[in-house]
């Protein structure tokens, strides 16, 4: 007799074999690779495009293969299949940006003797996990005569890095006893970035006699306690902020950029230093940006992985999920449509932009919150995912009564599981968190809004949201394996 309950399978069990795990410790060793180089949307666009060109894709419509980027921050990816547009794609869309600290238009500023930058939180981030770490800097710079400079400083190991000071808890009751949100301010975010001040100008009367120079230096001061003329005049043409002015000067030294410039910029501070293994065993991944460059990565392997499709494939990555997909790089804009508007004309002129979207069927991979062991409570365990065993469905997102959620057709949820079961591909569903205490959001319900199949779909994470989440090794290649089979179904 067929087995009547169902259990999730553990993907250490599932892929045991010594060619499984071979493939998995390569597979997980590229991962931490790309997420130690890629963290920004930007840096992982142009890594993403570097593999597409190497795998024969080009931005000219009327080939196979092609992309096209938008902002830099965007990439639509198209493959033909032997099935015609009309019929629908196989989509895989995840999202390249993570919850992070922007540098505002103007940062610079010094006080107490140490000159920081202000910055603005990008998502949703607990402020207190980004004190007293150590930081880098990436991003870009836009002159005025319209010159990019790209700006990475704190990742290579002969680099300073930069941090947020922390209170110390000798200073630190009143804070003690104040929620989190009311004790770690937003505007207290300040990043240390130098302390050392600019030297002060050499004067005249210095530099003409050494032992003059000596002499005044022993005593800057006259008698009756008024400054010296030449000391007058080094104060006179010091700068009132000289750390502040030392550090646009190393800027300048290095990059050519003024102060101005920062207003054309968009800088972010980003975890210093590469993504790691974690655990004894090396069985987990830990680093910055899992959410969401875990299917990013997953899924431009499967897209480049998958043989000889029957129906076409698209792959989009999008900006600005972390804040609800807004402007003109999110999920929202219409991007998306005008990219399938022109692979209409130069695939399939005759077909009807929406035959391609009622036919289409779609997975938004993101991520999903793993099951804490510390702290279950938040979790209703029959209803949650654990780590390790297989990429997790999220059959609605939104909160409370499911507002603001797509919820997928049980119809569609049937004919995935057939998918990955035809490939004994571990799989398991949950929800995020308890029904009145979780929700989140994704990029599916605006897909869903062409009316399209679509459900969330990616690997379990804890510390989701900090600066150094935790994924399984095990999950990332089920994950691989999952979308392969989706995408060439």
């Amino acid at each position: 007799m067929d087995k009547l309950d169902f259990d999730t399978t553990s993907c250490w069990e599932a892929y045991a074999s010594e060619e499984h795990q071979a493939a998995m410790r390569e597979l997980a060793d590229r991962y931490v690779d790309f997420l130690s180089r890629c963290k920004t949307e930007r840096e992982t666009v142009d890594y993403v495009v570097t593999r597409l060109r190497a795998s024969g894709y080009t931005e000219n419509f009327a080939h196979d293969k092609v992309y096209r980027v938008f902002k830099g921050k965007t990439v639509f990816i198209a493959r033909k299949g032997r099935a015609q547009l009309s019929q629908g794609l196989r989509l895989i869309g995840a999202h390249a940006d993570t919850p992070r600290l922007d540098l505002k238009q103007r940062p610079l500023l010094e006080q107490a003797g140490i000159g920081q930058a202000k910055t603005h939180y990008y998502g949703g981030i607990r402020k207190y996990q980004w004190l007293a770490r150590p930081l880098a800097l990436h991003g870009v710079v836009v002159k005025e005569n319209g010159e990019s400079v790209r700006i990475t400083l704190g990742e290579d190991p002969a680099e300073p890095v930069f941090t947020i000071a922390d209170l110390l808890p000798h200073l630190a009751q009143k804070q003690a006893g104040q929620t989190i949100a009311d004790a770690f301010e937003g505007e207290k975010l300040n990043i240390v970035l130098g302390h050392r001040p600019m030297p002060k100008p050499v004067t005249e009367e210095a530099s003409g006699d050494a032992a003059a120079s000596a002499e005044t230096a022993a005593a800057p001061v006259a008698a009756n306690g008024n400054a010296t003329a030449s000391d007058s005049t080094s104060k006179k043409d010091a700068p009132k902020d000289p750390i502040k002015a030392r550090m646009l000067a190393l800027l300048h030294e290095k990059y050519a950029i003024r102060e101005e410039d920062l207003y054309s910029a968009e800088l972010q501070a980003v975890p210093a230093g590469p993504a790691r293994y974690v655990g004894l065993d090396g069985s987990l991944v830990g680093g910055y940006g899992q959410d969401d460059r875990i299917c990013v990565f997953a899924a431009l392997e499967a897209l480049l992985a998958a043989d000889n499709p029957q129906q076409p494939q698209c792959v989009l990555f999008w900006d600005k999920e972390e804040i609800g997909s807004e402007g003109s790089t999110g999920a929202k804009s219409r991007f998306f449509e005008y990219c399938i508007e022109d692979l209409i004309a130069a695939w399939q002129p005759a077909a009807r932009f929406s035959d391609v979207m009622l036919a289409t069927r779609a997975l938004s991979a993101d991520v999903h919150a793993a099951i804490d062991p510390d702290w279950q409570e938040l979790h209703e365990k029959l209803n949650a995912a654990v780590i390790g065993h297989g990429p997790c469905f999220c059959k609605f997102t939104g909160h409370r009564g499911k507002y603001e959620a797509n919820d997928a057709h049980p119809e569609y949820v049937g004919w995935l599981r057939g998918v990955l079961n035809g490939r004994k591909i571990p799989w398991q569903m949950a929800e995020l968190g308890r029904v009145d205490g979780g929700g989140g959001g994704t990029v599916a319900m605006y897909l869903a809004a062409y009316g399209m199949d679509i459900i969330d779909f990616g690997p379990a994470v804890l510390s989701m949201h900090s600066p150094f989440e935790l994924a399984s090794v095990a999950d990332l290649y089920a994950t691989r394996l999952a979308y392969t089979a989706f995408l060439e179904k």
